[in-house]
């Protein structure tokens, strides 16, 4: 028999559970009239994962969702800017390519304006990189930050960004919001989960004795899946063949040089390492293959490739890249690393946990009579998981490395049938097939490309109606315009002291 859903249970905190709380907390209780009630369950036991969280812009929308001060977000989380990733070793030694957030300059006769850098890079390979006609590549190549401004025929306009920040100060900063918001907080830790005789989830019983039921449940017990794994039996599909590193080993610093508006991801023998800048540290890790590196190996690379004065111990952090065949199973919904998990080179998994949590509130149940809604959202949300996935692999499997068995296999394995296919048009005439409702939209695609160097045969057959010729005033222009803009913007540090007072 259908029942409304009015108490939603969550278990776990961390950066996904107290997102969905907050969240879930401001759609709900906003007054008493719905009469909703939230519960998040956590263990004190249980340690948060995060290691200095890199975001993506998605992060912008949960803060303007929950109408929070970004200055002091900014301030609480010891936060950064962030306006892409640059990539040092990926296609070769030596080699830099820039992953901008942002968009590549404006539409020109119809067409997004790197197809017109295509055009050109086809007929002369000594065109310059890709990066001039990006403001965001531009901007933290100078250390400098600006704000977008919309509407107006300023370069910022093709600005975006999300944020560097501490992992534990974010959750803690949710939770706080959330229970300000009316969320009840318990902390215990589940010994059992009691469903019905339709399956679903009843209660829980905490160790020390206590019940907590619900109407509906959210599982962000991270990798153990306590409710979505173990207690409805929703199978995890496994990707490591497509992205095999599956250890990382994370370890912050004392800050050693400028407050730099970009994380940096540096290819290494079994995989890579990364530099995320926060106001009072820097975060450090080597994410490897276990199948191509010991943990010893591991060490060795992080004690020769990471500077500065250590400020905590190495953390060595385990995981398996993959997704919940059903993320939504009977009345439990899985996010975070419940759900899955892709690797964190693209800084994606903050970003699944709001996509997700905004896709649940599109196909909202009144009651349990949710089998429509349960669909739809499952099959979206795969959609969304596999495409970030192929744009993952995709840094691997064009890279011209083949130093060591890890690059070796990552350049000959085995790819997904959908990736293999947008490789095969882009190379044959430059279409690039991603939607500009994706995560990663086609500038993020050609970003990567052609940082990685691969360029197709032929452009695309709509710029060739373009002249060559105009299409080289247009790169120019936008090129001068973007270096003018970052000349006059202020450096990222004194933004920041500027923004936190």
């Amino acid at each position: 028999m259908s029942k409304d859903i009015k108490e939603f249970v969550i278990v776990g905190g961390g950066s996904a559970g107290w997102i969905a709380g907050a969240c879930l907390a401001r759609l709900l209780l906003k007054t008493t009239r719905g009469g909703y009630k939230i519960t998040l369950v956590e263990s004190p036991e249980i340690g948060i994962i995060g290691v200095g969280e890199a975001t993506v812009p998605s992060m912008q929308d949960l803060i303007s969702f929950l109408n929070i001060d970004e200055a002091d977000f900014v301030r609480a989380t010891n936060a950064t800017y962030k306006l892409g990733i640059c990539f040092k070793d990926w296609n070769k030694i030596g080699g830099e390519y820039w992953h901008p957030f942002g968009e590549l300059g404006p539409m020109i006769e119809n067409q997004p304006l790197h197809q017109h850098w295509l055009q050109q890079k086809i007929i002369n390979p000594q065109t310059p990189d890709l990066h001039n006609i990006s403001i965001c590549s531009m901007a933290a190549r100078a250390n400098k930050f600006q704000k977008p401004v919309k509407n107006t025929q300023s370069v910022y306009e093709w600005l975006s960004y999300a944020y560097h920040f501490d992992a534990v100060k974010g959750a803690e900063y949710l939770r706080d919001y959330g229970k300000a918001k009316g969320v009840t907080h318990i902390e215990g830790r589940v010994t059992d989960v009691k469903t019905d005789n339709d399956g679903m989830i009843e209660k829980l019983k905490l160790q020390d004795g206590r019940e907590i039921t619900g109407d509906f449940f959210i599982d962000c017990s991270g990798f153990v899946g306590l409710l979505i794994e173990k207690t409805l039996k929703s199978e995890f599909d496994d990707w490591t063949h497509y992205l095999p590193v599956d250890r990382a080993i994370a370890l912050p610093t004392k800050p050693n040089g400028p407050l730099t508006p970009y994380t940096t991801s540096w290819a290494r023998e079994a995989g890579w390492t990364w530099r995320i800048p926060l106001q009072n540290r820097v975060g450090n890790g080597y994410v490897y293959s276990s199948k191509f590196a010991s943990d010893d190996e591991a060490m060795a690379t992080v004690d020769k490739c990471i500077a500065g004065e250590r400020i905590a111990e190495p953390r060595t952090i385990k995981f398996k890249a993959g997704r919940r065949r059903e993320p939504w199973v009977k009345n439990c919904l899985s996010l975070g690393l419940a759900s899955g998990f892709l690797e964190p080179l693209e800084s994606t998994a903050i970003h699944l946990v709001i996509a997700n949590i905004f896709r649940f509130f599109d196909h909202f149940p009144k009651s349990t009579n949710f089998e429509v809604l349960r669909k739809a959202f499952n099959q979206r949300g795969i959609r969304e998981i596999e495409e970030i996935r192929d744009f993952i692999i995709l840094h691997y499997c064009v890279s011209e490395r083949k130093d060591t068995d890890f690059w070796r296999y990552v350049t000959t394995m085995d790819i997904p049938d959908t990736l293999g296919e947008k490789l095969d048009i882009y190379k044959g005439q430059a279409k690039i097939l991603a939607d500009y409702y994706d995560l990663f939209r086609p500038m993020s695609w050609i970003s990567v490309l052609a940082g990685m160097e691969v360029i197709p045969k032929n452009s695309n057959p709509i710029i060739n109606i373009v002249p060559p010729e105009f299409s080289i005033n247009i790169l120019r222009d936008v090129s001068a315009a973007i270096a003018d803009g970052v000349a006059k913007a202020p450096s990222h540090e004194s933004f920041l002291k500027q923004l936190t007072g």
